[in-house]
């Protein structure tokens, strides 16, 4: 391993520097980055898009390397190539924030809304470092940059309707834009009742209700200096959980930043953006609403992150360098009441997070060097100084139970490496990557205190000794065109060593009612996760095109078991109609059955399923404004399954008629 490293250390180095005279016009190589790009407020687009209504989980699930696990209607948690979110970097606008409940209730893509965001930019493996240090990947929700355009008042509202769960969505978008000034607000509000899986059965405890509100200003101080001030509420109330024992009264987020940005003219520094940050996160669980509960519970949670970054663009010759310095601090406080049913006992109260201050500072530079025609090596380095401290005296004296050497204070120092070669041409395009990652373990990981994980029925117990989890990576990308046939193949493979999952600890009681018993995180040796897409797309005519995709995961530790929340073999098959004004799309999705399923950590075997969409558009222009309509149906034969991300094998929805306006005023 140190071989390979110094390796990569050497190609990373020697493209720092070489440094060329030579001004080079291409642009910054994105193979390895997927980007969904909203082409208006709340419009993001994909060459999948149903709904302008749909949520920033059902755009993510459209890549192949991202699946959402759903414990719900409301807030899944995102994963990059098999891997849950304690493996991702996931940030606002290279914003820091962490979720503030314990069972991942509350993944930081729920606390925004597609109304809030101008792209989304999805990093694989070592590709997502550039905010923060991960093995698995990183997801960047990407705030609208600065408009000075001078485009005076604009105005639009949506509004949409799904018969499925009697779900409502409505929003509005107001933005004025002077010459050195502009302000742009914008709300949105969703609402949804139980929703019914195939055949129409009601899955109880899916409902939710949210809005998100948002304000961005922005004031032009010279032709080269600007500032801006972006402020984000989102409030999320009687949200329901299929999946867990406990549903969510309050999840409640704002999210502020101030920014400066200096773009000079005719300098090799192109852009320098300064931002300086606060998020605030409320979230509390209860049970107040299920019928059949051994004991009532309440378990609020709470997470206050300060942060700052510094990020330049700068090019040299045939260079593009990219700068990223940044920091942040947190802290992360949640606590669990257990109510006695018995009015002569007291009730139990303990901190499942005991206070936890994380404090970390970090560097990134990345080097894109086009030496040639169509040619280019990408390479990066992350290096950060990451510590942890835990606040509460009763957090240590109860972590000691189980492990008695530690400190109230544990520091790290973590590296990300990774180097890309990729070839363009005019009809195809090639790209080999490596890289090595390190994290630190999570909040729960390292300091949780008999948190339940309901999907293998056992209480979790923190371990602060955990060492960095590290990974090497290699990744291929490949694609072909032949005049109207165009098919590309992308596959990665990570050895992940010191993995950290949960081993049962022996004559240990469950905090849990009803539990299986005790486990406390702790590594593996190592883990292998692979995967494999096939891509591929035909122009059948100027109005009919297909395209399709399938793909093959794998994922095994070191003691022989597989790993859980692995994909299966899963396909999806797209015929396309377009025209002016109008296009409609029918799609086949499905998987197969998950034969290599792991029975040792909870999972149980999921069966094999296909479902159809008819998906529909029409635009209409006129001299008051454009109007937009999305309407068709999801799962038209009423489909009655689960797919291996729903957490206890939850019923999706059936058959779903839906339908999305969007009005744009001049």
């Amino acid at each position: 391993m140190k071989k390979l490293i110094t390796i990569m250390l050497c190609i990373l180095f020697s493209s720092l520097g070489f440094s060329q005279e030579k001004k080079n016009e291409q642009k910054k190589d994105t193979t390895k980055l997927e980007e969904v790009v909203i082409k208006t407020r709340r419009k993001l687009s994909s060459y999948r898009q149903e709904k302008t209504l749909s949520s920033i989980d059902d755009y993510l699930e459209k890549s192949n390397n991202v699946t959402m696990i759903k414990r719900g209607n409301y807030a899944w948690e995102p994963t990059i190539n098999n891997m849950v979110s304690d493996r991702l970097v996931v940030t606002i606008d290279g914003m820091q924030i962490f979720g503030a409940c314990t069972d991942k209730m509350d993944p930081i893509t729920s606390y925004v809304d597609v109304s809030n965001l101008e792209k989304v930019t999805v990093g694989s493996g070592q590709e997502g470092t550039e905010n923060g240090h991960c093995v698995g990947g990183g997801i960047d929700l990407q705030l609208p940059t600065s408009k000075f355009n001078e485009s005076g008042l604009k105005t639009s509202a949506d509004l949409g309707y799904e018969t499925n769960g009697n779900f409502i969505a409505t929003g509005l978008d107001l933005e004025y834009s002077g010459q050195k000034f502009f302000i742009s607000a914008d709300g949105i509000f969703r609402k949804s009742e139980n929703y019914d899986a195939g055949n129409n059965l009601e899955v109880l405890y899916s409902q939710f209700r949210k809005y998100n509100i948002s304000l961005q200003s922005g004031y032009k101080i010279s032709e080269n200096h600007s500032v801006d001030a972006n402020i984000i509420y989102d409030r999320a109330t009687d949200v329901g959980y299929p999946a867990l024992p406990m549903d969510v009264s309050l999840a409640e987020a704002l999210i502020t930043s101030f920014t400066h940005n200096y773009n000079p003219e005719d300098k090799a520094l192109k852009t320098l953006e300064t931002k300086l940050y606060f998020n605030t996160i409320t979230h509390i669980m209860d049970d107040t609403k299920r019928p059949d509960v051994p004991i009532r519970m309440d378990m609020p949670g709470w997470s206050d992150t300060f942060g700052f970054y510094s990020k330049a663009d700068v090019l040299k010759g045939q260079h593009h360098f990219t700068f990223n310095l940044n920091g942040f601090y947190n802290k992360s406080l949640a606590e669990m009441t257990m109510f006695s049913n018995n009015p002569n006992e007291p009730d139990m109260f303990m901190y499942t997070w005991p206070d936890i201050r994380t404090l970390y500072s970090g560097i990134f530079v990345k080097d894109d060097w086009h030496f040639a025609d169509g040619k280019s090596l990408s390479s990066s380095v992350r290096l950060g100084y990451h510590t942890n401290r835990i606040a509460k005296e009763v957090g240590v004296e109860s972590l000691q139970i189980f492990h008695p050497n530690i400190d109230d204070q544990q520091s790290r120092f973590l590296m990300s490496l990774a180097s890309s070669y990729n070839i363009k041409k005019e009809d195809s395009n090639i790209a080999f990557g490596l890289g090595y990652g390190e994290r630190a373990p999570s909040v729960s990981e390292g300091y949780g205190f008999f948190l339940f994980n309901s999907f293998d029925n056992y209480d979790y117990i923190g371990n602060p000794n955990l060492k960095n989890e590290k990974a090497l990576e290699a990744n291929f990308n490949f694609s072909k065109t032949y005049d109207k046939f165009k098919i590309g193949l992308e596959s990665s493979y990570f050895y992940i060593m010191d993995y950290i999952i949960g081993d049962i600890a022996q004559n240990v009681s469950s905090m849990t009612i009803g539990a299986n018993g005790v486990r406390v995180y702790t590594a593996l040796d190592n883990a292998s996760i692979f995967d494999v897409y096939v891509n591929s797309s035909y122009t059948i005519s100027d109005r009919f095109s297909v395209n399709g995709t399938v793909g093959y995961n794998y994922g095994r530790g070191s003691n022989s078991e597989n790993l859980p929340l692995i994909r299966p073999f899963s396909y999806f098959a797209e015929l396309n109609y377009n025209k002016p004004k109008f296009n409609a799309s029918l799609q086949l999705d499905g998987n197969g059955n998950q034969s290599n399923y792991s029975s040792f950590y909870g999972e149980n075997e999921t069966a094999s399923y296909a479902i159809l969409n008819l998906n529909l558009g029409n635009a209409f222009y006129g001299e008051k404004g454009r109007t937009i309509l999305k309407y068709g149906i999801e799962n038209i034969l009423d489909a009655n399954y689960s797919t291996y991300a729903d957490w206890n094998n939850i019923p999706r929805q059936g058959r779903n008629f839906y339908i999305n306006i969007s009005y744009v005023f001049p």
